[in-house]
């Protein structure tokens, strides 16, 4: 929906669009992608029917409650474009994707998955992944990065980050910066092994 469309709602009806849109991102961010309509809908304290009269889908909702999420990844990849040194930009990336994505599990999934198939979502999606094509051949043909190295290696990395469980955002923040340098000296052509950041107290799933 259009910000001219949202200016012309009810008072009303703004108040239950952005509430169902806080509701799906905290929802969606904390537990994944998986959490029913039905369940957003007794969160935000409406019924299904509201939150299909404002997002005709559930792939409409998700792509905007993570619409802000999309354009900050998207600026991340554009940052690690323009650097000089494309190894740098490709470390910065991956860097800030997985501290972002440690944050919120939500997006993790979004943008790893072919879930999210409004237009301007899958639209700023694949451009993004253009940019991140372009940034690992300039890697490769600098011979910085492995030969092999695919995106979908990027990929692994963050649904493995997506997994880190902690007692507090800061905690999960600086698990997946070890996790991160851990990852980029595996993609490096040449590994030059480095001091890793310090290492912090994790949660074990049960059973462990």
């Amino acid at each position: 929906m259009t910000t001219q469309v949202v200016a012309k709602l009810r008072s009303d009806a703004r108040d239950n669009r952005a509430r169902i849109l806080a509701v799906a991102r905290l929802a969606f961010a904390a537990e994944g992608l998986d959490v029913p309509i039905r369940e957003i809908a007794r969160r935000a304290e409406v019924g299904v029917a509201t939150v299909y009269r404002h997002f005709h889908t559930k792939e409409a909702l998700l792509s905007e409650a993570f619409a802000e999420q999309m354009a900050s990844c998207s600026a991340i990849v554009e940052e690690g474009v323009s650097a000089t040194d494309p190894w740098d930009g490709f470390c910065l990336v991956i860097e800030k994707l997985m501290e972002m994505h440690a944050l919120d599990r939500g997006f993790a999934r979004a943008f790893t998955s072919e879930l999210p198939q409004a237009a301007d979502f899958a639209a700023d999606r694949d451009r993004t992944l253009r940019l991140l094509l372009e940034l690992v051949r300039r890697a490769k043909e600098a011979g910085l990065l492995r030969q092999d190295f695919v995106l979908d290696d990027i990929s692994l990395a963050l649904m493995a980050n997506e997994g880190i469980r902690a007692e507090s955002p800061e905690t999960r923040v600086a698990a997946s910066r070890r996790f991160a340098a851990l990852m980029i000296q595996s993609f490096q052509a040449n590994p030059v092994p480095t001091t890793l950041p310090p290492a912090v107290r994790l949660l074990l799933s049960r059973g462990q």
